[in-house]
């Protein structure tokens, strides 16, 4: 299961490295936002992949950029980090997708309704790629998705970290990759003015879901807290705040992250192992 946090996700896609490397298969994967997007690569087997093509367009305006905000309405943009990146540049491998039976989920919110839509991805291809595109799509900073008769955007808004859905539907015993170190308490979000000022405003649930989302966040690190206590779940988490924001044009500084997200695993792995068996 795998938290978002736009750029902190690279802190997961270290984690999930080790884990591929150590030969690691999951009955399913789970992702949020940047989770989804990383967490991909984990069912098409492609170690490094979410890390190396971050730092191949860092400074590439066609990737994210404010350019690409003002020029598509989509600071990370949606056909060129999408759909070209993973057909043309550094290639998203469809078939390997495919062909690994674990289940694959992302978790969307539905505009109209304010509430949580979870898709499972089975097929790669742009398909794939636009439910994962809404998933990590952050209000204001991106166009609505329409998928399936539904408008989309972050997932985060309304099931941050879905231990409790993944539990629901027999996943029973998980590992939970979040962005956030322990004890992170997560405020009302600011910009909630700025959403009811914007286009947003024509979707009042939606709004409320990010007015709300703080309350649901805290209430979800507690269940993740008291699954750990209880042996359902191994958390890995940075010891302390990643050193990186929502986005980044900086390299190393992805590097950084990434190394941080692989030493944490690292330390851990054979407590993985001992709990999977």
């Amino acid at each position: 299961m795998l938290e978002g946090g736009a750029m902190r996700g690279l802190f997961s896609a270290g984690a999930m490295d080790v884990l591929m490397e150590a030969g690691i298969e999951f009955d399913g994967i789970i992702g949020v936002s940047a989770g989804a997007a990383f967490g991909c690569n984990y069912k098409s087997r492609q170690v490094g992949r979410a890390l190396r093509y971050n730092q191949q367009f860092a400074h590439d305006r066609r990737y994210c950029s404010l350019w690409s905000l003002f020029k598509t309405g989509d600071l990370f943009n949606a056909e060129f980090a999408y759909h070209i990146v993973p057909t043309t540049y550094d290639l998203f491998d469809n078939e390997a997708f495919e062909s690994n039976p674990a289940s694959f989920f992302v978790v969307c919110t539905d505009l109209k309704s304010g509430k949580a839509v979870y898709k499972e991805l089975s097929r790669g291809g742009d398909d794939t790629y636009e439910w994962i595109r809404a998933s990590a799509s952050m209000p204001l900073c991106s166009r609505p998705v329409e998928l399936e008769g539904h408008l989309l955007l972050d997932g985060g808004v309304t099931d941050s970290i879905p231990l409790q859905y993944f539990q629901d539907v027999g996943f029973s015993r998980n590992i939970v990759v979040l962005t956030q170190p322990d004890g992170y308490v997560k405020h009302r979000n600011k910009f909630v003015t700025a959403m009811r000022l914007s286009g947003l405003r024509k979707y009042p649930q939606f709004i409320e879901a990010v007015s709300q989302r703080h309350e649901m966040y805290n209430a979800q690190t507690q269940y993740v807290r008291e699954a750990e206590k209880r042996g359902e779940a191994i958390v890995i988490r940075p010891d302390t705040p990643l050193p990186i924001g929502h986005v980044s044009h900086d390299p190393a500084e992805m590097q950084r992250v990434y190394d941080i997200g692989r030493a944490v695993a690292q330390r851990r792995i054979n407590e993985i192992l001992d709990f999977l068996k």
